[in-house]
């Protein structure tokens, strides 16, 4: 039994508030010292206890809950009422918002128990959580290297044990570059399949909530729960619930392998867990199709126009009027300048100096609207492929294993750690990162890619390959 199934049976048993006797004390065990995880940005599992008790109402009263005393994390840019919302920004330092995310509300509604909010990279912009005002996060499986990001808090969490699952987000593989750094399950659904409402926005046509997890199942189940449509997001739609037969095997699929994802400069390790898992699947009945998507290489250049082109846009209402703190000037215009000159790190003015650039006059067509013409195209191509008859892409979800804290100072090399994750982001489908191996120690993660709205054949085909390898983490 999974460990979300464990906790939920033990709940049906024995009560919900027993999830919660092991999770300060594993969160005390990591999160201190001189080489605390940091985690967490707010923890805090009183305002769990209470919501047990509810939970133990619930099901005495019959109800079905399908994640009951399951402890669940927040990645910090995810808005909840008991907790601030900071986006690791200090611009956001101390807000709270006044409702929870729609996300949220479905959490709870499942029966889960919310127990803290998990660091990560400013607004989401970042590879590897260093780039939090808080502090960087740290990989719990070797301490001196990064856990990924922007989720890297999220994803630290459930791979130290704290926590069985987590909520993150994704821009362009924030959730699934993490769960391979940190040898985890990590879930991107289709664009449109998980409400936004509550999200706070970096790029709006790219954001998706995604599920951190131990196993497929796992993270899973979380993301069935948070799937759904919701009138307060427009862009999310009624689509039928996800479903998928987890005990299916690889027999008669058939598993496309993009042949520009494995022609790279891939790191010898990750290249032989791969691989591995390839020879695996054959052996299991899986039909190995070689394919191409020309474009998708051409990814992370289109990506770094469109997002911070949207970054820009969606950045300007943090000003120092209507959230958090607010720098002392003369005047409107410097207030807005020194307030941004303070509350924002680097890598977000660099953005949001990118996104201005781009679509300035002069620049817009040059830049912007070539890169939603580049993002077309690589949609297209994804959209060919499963048109063709293949189930699922596999690839690997990174170029390399986890890098070492402050190794990656030049910010294009930091960018292209997500070079395999950012097309599924620009063609909207959905894809799922899971531990296929080891390279010098280190988690490797492979990545199974489905069409628009195809999560049940995604988690069936990755679920297959977990058993076949082991469930190696």
């Amino acid at each position: 039994m999974s460990g979300v199934a464990a906790i939920v049976a033990a709940a049906r048993r024995d009560g919900a508030a027993g999830a919660l006797d092991g999770v300060s004390e594993r969160h005390a065990a990591a999160d201190t010292g001189e080489e605390a995880l940091n985690a967490f940005l707010a923890f805090d599992v009183e305002p769990a206890r209470e919501a047990a008790a509810e939970v133990d109402r619930r099901l005495e009263a019959g109800e079905d809950l399908q994640l009951a005393g399951v402890p669940v994390a927040i990645k910090d840019n995810i808005c909840t009422t008991e907790f601030d919302t900071t986006c690791g920004s200090r611009i956001l330092e101390g807000y709270r918002s006044p409702y929870d995310a729609t996300v949220i509300r479905k959490l709870r509604a499942a029966g889960a128990l919310i127990v803290g909010k998990t660091n990560m990279d400013e607004f989401a912009m970042g590879s590897s959580t260093e780039h939090s005002a808080y502090g960087v996060t740290r990989n719990p499986l070797d301490r001196e290297r990064v856990p990924g990001g922007s989720s890297g808090g999220s994803a630290a969490a459930v791979a130290a044990g704290i926590v069985p699952a987590a909520l993150g987000s994704e821009t362009g593989g924030s959730v699934r570059q993490p769960a391979a750094f940190c040898g985890v399950v990590g879930t991107k659904p289709t664009y449109g399949r998980v409400s936004r409402y509550g999200l706070v926005a970096f790029a709006s046509s790219l954001d998706q909530v995604g599920t951190f997890g131990r196993t497929v199942q796992d993270a899973g189940r979380l993301l069935q729960v948070v799937a759904g449509p919701d009138r307060f997001d427009s862009t999310c739609e009624d689509r039928p619930a996800i479903e998928w037969d987890a005990e299916r095997g690889l027999d008669g699929m058939v598993v496309g392998l993009p042949e520009e994802f494995f022609a790279g400069d891939l790191d010898a390790g990750v290249s032989a867990a791969c691989e591995a898992a390839i020879e695996a699947m054959r052996e299991a009945g899986a039909e190995l199709r070689p394919v191409s998507l020309p474009s998708s290489m051409h990814g992370i250049n289109t990506y770094y126009v469109i997002a911070p082109a949207e970054a820009s846009s969606n950045l300007a209402r943090f000003d120092g009027v209507r959230y958090g703190p607010r720098a002392e000037a003369d005047g409107t215009e410097r207030l807005y300048v020194a307030t941004r000159s303070m509350g924002f790190g680097a890598e977000v003015k660099r953005r949001i100096m990118l996104g201005t650039y781009a679509l300035s006059a002069g620049h817009y067509d040059a830049y912007y609207t070539r890169a939603q013409a580049a993002r077309a195209r690589i949609a297209e191509e994804f959209d060919r492929v499963f048109a063709d008859g293949v189930d699922v892409l596999f690839t690997p979800t990174t170029p390399t294993p986890a890098f070492r804290i402050g190794e990656k100072e030049d910010p294009y090399q930091m960018y292209l750690a997500d070079v395999f994750t950012v097309g599924a982001n620009l063609a909207g489908v959905p894809a799922i990162s899971l531990p296929i191996g080891r390279s010098d120690g280190l988690p490797v993660g492979g990545q199974f890619i489905a069409p628009r709205w195809g999560e049940g054949v995604m988690l069936e085909a990755a679920g297959a390959l977990e058993r076949l390898l082991g469930g190696v983490s």
